[in-house]
């Protein structure tokens, strides 16, 4: 066939799935179980687990149990810790994906660099890394923990030593007899200090905001319940039940913040009797309520701080110089190797930066920085859109899993909505979307999110908090359980044959 013959028609499928974490496995296993084939999920990295196939550092653990960290229509009875360790949690997802038939649809190295809606095609056009294709709807997982936030400080260009992200660990990049220079003390942070102290030869913590640190609960967990989970599967199931509801009970004290609640002094009794130097430990305690910011568990993490070779600092970073790190004091630490965890773009999610709906407006230009969804699902102006993990959907006490599933229950319901009635776009209503919104920010008020005394990632740059779920996952579970036709536009699907897009 001759080069001008070949046709420049991008290929088509009914949904388009973009990541295959959590969320976007399990929008097309739920699609698979409800018989639709016709579709395909773009990954842009080489191997499929979202945050669990980016996020390989030393230490790197699930903060919520097991049993609540996995899909329910999934289950895995064969954990062998109760909080489960990044290797066990990718091989689980890339085990539930071979298992549940989804290979075949997975495109890996297809980055997605841009989605256009065309209104008189009714369908998106996909730009990928690897070509372009066009679907019916889109279905957005990329998650909030994908893409690694750098700090914006002087001279972070001009450092000629070894730096990276914990996101974007540098296995190759030994930190034996190294001088190290750690920026954040954030979740990952507290992971993976105490796994490289012992090798590096100093190690300077940098500390903008001391965090909450309560004591971790994971163990190993026995062949005995193993071997139960696998032949009684009920049981497993009960025990699902029963920490979902005791993570349940964390709820008021997020919701109603006061000073010296149970969690709290967990936290405080945990700082006294870990760290009993009175100038380190003033320098580790909290000033604010706890949930404020996202609260971390570990048991090794203040025993790490105390070694010779550990120094924490609490003056702020000045510049980073060629050979250091410089602080408002006019110290420099010199050091070889500088690892940043400093987190995510959250409230910023690059996905609002490439998603074009009605009008060729983006998400962004739409939120302009402070990110609103129906549901944490559909946003007015851009039909057949559908996010996974959206705005508003994060919890700050129980697994995102619980989220994710419910909203899968609200995806496949509109599924089955729109094949029952011949309709062929939603788009939810603004007026929808502004209420829900707004009764959202209502109930968060006087939360320990907004009233805790902390600036945290939670909070968008205008100071919404457009990141979690105000109180229990339930009454979520329960919004999501029905699609409501009448909180969206419809659109009868037409008669003719769908318009094709060309390729540009």
């Amino acid at each position: 066939m001759s080069a001008t013959s070949v046709s420049t028609t991008p290929a088509h499928h009914r949904i388009a799935i973009v990541g295959s974490g959590f969320a976007g496995l399990g929008a097309a296993i739920k699609l698979k179980q409800a018989g639709i084939e016709d579709f395909v999920v773009l990954e842009r990295t080489g191997e499929v687990g979202g945050t669990w196939n980016v996020n390989t550092y030393p230490g790197c653990q699930c903060d919520i149990p097991s049993h609540l960290y996995s899909f329910s229509f999934a289950p895995n009875p064969s954990w062998t810790r109760t909080y489960s360790l990044q290797p066990e949690i990718w091989e689980y997802l890339r085990r539930v994906c071979r298992e549940q038939g989804i290979d075949p649809h997975v495109r890996l190295h297809h980055e997605v660099l841009a989605a256009r809606w065309n209104e008189d095609a009714q369908a998106w056009l996909i730009e990928t890394s690897a070509g372009e294709l066009t679907a019916e709807m889109l279905i957005a997982g990329p998650g909030p923990l994908a893409e690694p936030k750098l700090p914006e400080i002087e001279g972070i260009d001009t450092f000629a030593g070894t730096m990276f992200h914990s996101a974007q660990w540098n296995h190759e990049h030994s930190l034996l007899g190294k001088r190290v220079a750690v920026i954040g003390t954030g979740a990952s942070s507290i992971q993976f200090v105490p796994h490289i102290q012992p090798e590096v030869s100093k190690l300077h913590l940098f500390q903008r905001t001391p965090p909450w640190v309560v004591p971790h609960r994971d163990r190993q967990t026995s062949r005995a319940e193993r071997a139960l989970y696998r032949v009684f599967p009920p049981a497993q199931r009960l025990v699902r039940g029963l920490v979902y509801c005791s993570r349940e009970l964390f709820v008021f004290t997020l919701m109603h913040p006061r000073e010296g609640s149970l969690a709290e002094r967990a936290g405080r009794k945990h700082l006294r009797e870990q760290v009993p130097d009175h100038e380190l430990r003033t320098k580790l305690a909290p000033r604010y309520r706890i949930g404020c910011k996202r609260t971390l568990i570990s048991n090794d993490y203040y025993p790490a701080l105390q070694h010779a070779n550990v120094e924490v600092v609490t003056d702020s970073i000045a510049a980073i110089t060629p050979h250091g790190v410089l602080t408002d004091d006019g110290v420099e630490r010199k050091v070889d190797t500088i690892i940043l965890g400093t987190g995510f773009h959250v409230t910023d999610m690059p996905v609002a930066e490439w998603v074009y709906g009605r009008g060729g407006r983006t998400l962004e230009d739409v939120w302009q920085g402070s990110p609103q969804a129906y549901l944490g699902s559909t946003v007015a102006g851009f039909p057949n859109l559908f996010l996974l993990v959206g705005p508003n959907t994060g919890l700050g006490h129980n697994s995102i899993v619980f989220m994710i599933e419910s909203q899968l229950n609200y995806l496949m319901d509109c599924i089955a909505h729109l094949d029952r009635t011949g309709t062929s776009v939603f788009d939810v209503r603004e007026d929808v979307q502004e209420h829900f919104n707004e009764e959202l920010q209502r109930k968060l008020d006087g939360s320990v999110w907004t009233s805790g005394g902390c600036v945290s990632w939670y909070l968008d740059e205008h100071g919404r908090n457009s990141t979690i779920w105000p109180g229990s996952t339930w009454p979520y579970r329960r919004r999501t359980r029905r699609f409501h036709s009448s909180d969206y536009e419809l659109r009868p699907r037409p008669a003719h044959e769908r318009v094709e897009l060309a390729a540009v």
